[in-house]
Order: C-alpha cells, then sequence, then structure tokens
C-alpha cells in the first residue's frame, strides 16, 4: 500500500510542476501584460512604469521569473499579486474554501441522485420509464451549463424564494437566519446548477456499467436462486460494476471543479472562479498559475483517492501490483 501511495504522489508532483511550467509559460507569452496599461495614462510618466516593471521583474527573462515564482511558491506564497499588490495565497486561500464547499456539496449530490437512478434505468432498461428517463437525460446533457444557470436564475427571479447571488445575505438578515442556515440558502442556486450539469454524465455510465453486470451470468445465477430485488440490484451487480464507476468518481471531481468555476461567475458565488476571470482580464499572471495549480490538485487528488478505493475494492491490482 505505501508503495503504490507513493509512486502516485510521485506522478502528482510531476503533473503539479508541468502544469506550473505549461501555465506560466502561456500566461506570460500571451499579448499584452499589467503594466502595458500604465503606459496609456498620460498621468504616469513612462519612467514611472520602467520603474515598476524592473521593482516587479516583469522584463527579466522568462525562465528567471519562473524560478523566481517557484521560490515564492516553495515558500507558500505563491507569487505576487500585481492588481491586488499582496502575495497570492492569503487572496485565494477563502476563495479556494468556497469553492471546495459548492464542490464537494455537487459532487455528494450527484452521485447520491445517479447511483440510485442509473440502477432503477439499468433494471428498466427497454421499457417505457427507461426511455422517457433517457429522453430526459439526453435533453439536460445537451443543455449548456450556463443555460442551466441563468434558467435557475430567471426561476429564481419570478419566484422570489431563493437569493440569487452571492454566499451570504447582508448583516442584519445573516444574523437573523443564522450562519450555517443562512450558507445553505445561499447555496441551493449554484448546487442545483452544478448538480444538473453533472447528473446526466454520472447516470449514463452508472446505466452502462449495471447493464453490462446484469446480464452476466452469475446474476443470471442469484436470480435463478432467488435472489432478486434491491439486494440483486445494490447487493451483488452494484458491487460487481464498481470498479469503472470508481474510475468515474476521479474523474467527476475535475468536471464538477471546471463547471463549477463558471456558475460560480454566473451565481456571483465568491469562490476561484471570479478571481480567475478578473486575473485574465487584468493580466495576473500569479493569480491565474495559482487557480490552475489548485484545479490540477484537486482533479489529482479526486485519481489517487479513487485509485486508493479501486485498491481496496479490487484484489487484483494488489496481487498483480500497481498497474
Amino acid at each position: 500500500m505505501i508503495r503504490f501511495l507513493t509512486k502516485r504522489l510521485l506522478r502528482a508532483m510531476f503533473v503539479l510542476l508541468g502544469v506550473s511550467v505549461l501555465t506560466f509559460v502561456l500566461i506570460n507569452l500571451a499579448p499584452g501584460h499589467y503594466f502595458q496599461e500604465m503606459r496609456l495614462n498620460p498621468q504616469i510618466s513612462r519612467e514611472t512604469v520602467a520603474a515598476l516593471e524592473v521593482e516587479y521583474g516583469v522584463n527579466q527573462p522568462l525562465p528567471v521569473r519562473y524560478f523566481r515564482w517557484l521560490g515564492s511558491a516553495c515558500r507558500g506564497e505563491l507569487g505576487f499579486s500585481l492588481a491586488y499588490n499582496s502575495p497570492v495565497w492569503p487572496l485565494l486561500k477563502p476563495r479556494i474554501g468556497n469553492t471546495l464547499i459548492l464542490t464537494t456539496a455537487a459532487l455528494v449530490s450527484s452521485w447520491l441522485i445517479a447511483i440510485p437512478l442509473g440502477v432503477w434505468m439499468a433494471s428498466r432498461a427497454g421499457r417505457w420509464e427507461d426511455r422517457i428517463s433517457g429522453a430526459g437525460n439526453t435533453f439536460l446533457l445537451a443543455t449548456p451549463d450556463v443555460l442551466i444557470a441563468l434558467g435557475l436564475l430567471a426561476l429564481a427571479l419570478r419566484v422570489g424564494w431563493l437569493p440569487t447571488g452571492g454566499m451570504h445575505a447582508p448583516g442584519p438578515e445573516r444574523e437573523e437566519l443564522g450562519g450555517v442556515k443562512d450558507l445553505a440558502v445561499h447555496l441551493i442556486l449554484p448546487l442545483c446548477a452544478l448538480t444538473a450539469s453533472m447528473l446526466p454524465v454520472l447516470v449514463r455510465h452508472v446505466r452502462s456499467a449495471m447493464r453490462d453486470v446484469l446480464h452476466s451470468p452469475f446474476i443470471v445465477a442469484a436470480r435463478g436462486h432467488g435472489v432478486a430485488g434491491f439486494r440483486l440490484l445494490f447487493g451483488h451487480a452494484l458491487r460487481a460494476a464498481a470498479n469503472p464507476l470508481i474510475s468515474l468518481f476521479g474523474v467527476s471531481v475535475g468536471m464538477l471543479l471546471s463547471g463549477s468555476l463558471l456558475i460560480e461567475v454566473i451565481m456571483s458565488w465568491p469562490g476561484v472562479g471570479p478571481m480567475l476571470l478578473q486575473a485574465i482580464l487584468e493580466r495576473d499572471p500569479h493569480i491565474v498559475v495559482a487557480a490552475a495549480l489548485f484545479s490540477t490538485a484537486f482533479l489529482v487528488a479526486g485519481s489517487v483517492l479513487a485509485d486508493i478505493l479501486l485498491y481496496i475494492a479490487d484484489p487484483r491490482i494488489r496481487v498483480e501490483g500497481t498497474p
């Protein structure tokens, strides 16, 4: 187990290092930089702009800038934000927490809905219930995430039951509701949007994995011995279909995170998404690199967790060694 985890963690470190290099190079090679707009301001002299570029190291070669950033990352700062005039980590830390709240809630709710729904659709394969559910699933899958979020916002504005943005109510309302309840109320709308965008993919994979297992000989034999209903589906078939679903779990973490960045912008959720968009528009490179690293780290963590679950669930991996 220790050897298995060590190899996975070493791979994760190389992935994070490669993503940091690629993101740093791309954001710095993009046209324009943070101080370019200052040159257009007649109130700021060219000498002042040049001095700022020297102070912040913008005029240095790209490898020198990267290794300076790498040293800052090793110190826990993750670089320096030009727009906020502050180290990146204190700025990004609360945003990461907010994104994790939304993403974790969506991950749990998506799988809690997808597993029983996918199992039920597989058990009713070919029947009218499966066809109606499949049509609804296909419609939801074809609907862009932006349209789902905007539709939910329009519904919330029309009904007026839920807040349409933010993470907390203003001071007096927040004290009246209480911290946890206030957070839960503001979480409903972005959670529904993110779950609806992810659910069709999960349901399709659960249904496909279960259909393959339900036609296998040992399930047919179990039916012949009188095992049926809930016990057959969830006690035997779902366990046999677990391997591809565990692998999908790791991928779904990254998919939910990428979707959450867009939902956060639309729903005004104070996570990484709005800060990343603002940093891209302002050419604030270190925030962009740090946000990309966080997204990659979250995806890698999901993949490593899936590998650990597979290692525990499948004895063949333990016997044959690490694949």
